[in-house]
């Protein structure tokens, strides 16, 4: 796959935090896609890496960046409130990389979780959607819709794409979960995948070919966002 234009910026969280980005963009760009990792992984992870340069490719510039724990290389996650300010500063950062284009926001697992968390609390300025690859839904083997109860506040639209073999996601709570979302909620199935979007040979698929129906859905859903339901101008979960 060939690799986008990217370089790096930082993200100032507050007057004391920064955080590592990195920023890709093709020849052209119709929208961009604020990207965070999953909790055990960085923004140079592979996962990342081949979902940016294919966006890049479909004329969606990128721009994932890092929550502070990675920065300081802790595997222990930061406290919501610290990744939601984190979010939040991506979002802003991302309208001064590219002023005039329709941003959404999202990312793998925990990232894709902590960004849904911000925009219930408070919407994130200019964010038109946002994109789950591979939403969490709960712990392996211990199925709960509970970590999903904060989504009702989120009204804006959302993108799921969960391989059909996560065992962080059963199908038969999300499925349910996203049908009462409504118009907010696409769930988008991806065939023999598990959690990281990886098939097993036996499936008849290859995780190249999964990569490319991940790209091309996200691609198409951003492509389609007129038409779909407006956010209000505010909103704060209770």
């Amino acid at each position: 796959m060939t690799r986008a234009e990217t370089k790096p910026i930082a993200v100032a969280v507050d007057s004391d935090t920064r955080v590592s980005g990195l920023f890709s963009r093709g020849a052209k760009s119709k929208a961009l896609f604020v990207f965070a990792p999953g909790a055990g992984a960085g923004i140079t992870h592979s996962f990342m890496e081949d979902v940016a340069a294919g966006l890049a490719e479909r004329e969606i510039a990128t721009l994932r960046y890092q929550f502070p724990y990675m920065e300081r290389g802790s595997g222990r996650p930061d406290a919501p409130p610290v990744c939601h300010a984190t979010v939040r500063a991506a979002v802003e950062e991302a309208a001064r990389l590219l002023p005039g284009v329709p941003v959404f926001a999202g990312g793998k697992s925990f990232g894709g979780r902590m960004t849904s968390q911000a925009q219930a609390l408070s919407p994130l300025p200019g964010v038109r959607g946002i994109v789950f690859l591979g939403f969490p839904l709960h712990l392996a083997k211990k199925p709960s819709d509970t970590r999903a109860a904060h989504l009702s506040d989120v009204r804006i639209p959302m993108l799921f794409l969960q391989g059909t073999r996560d065992e962080l996601a059963d199908l038969t709570l999300l499925e349910p979960i996203t049908r009462k979302l409504g118009s907010f909620a696409t769930l988008e199935k991806i065939e023999a995948a598990d959690h990281g979007f990886h098939v097993l040979v036996r499936s008849g698929r290859t995780n190249a070919q999964v990569m490319s129906e991940l790209l091309d859905k996200i691609s198409s859903w951003i492509g389609n966002d007129e038409g779909r339901p407006e956010a209000p101008t505010s909103h704060r979960r209770s």
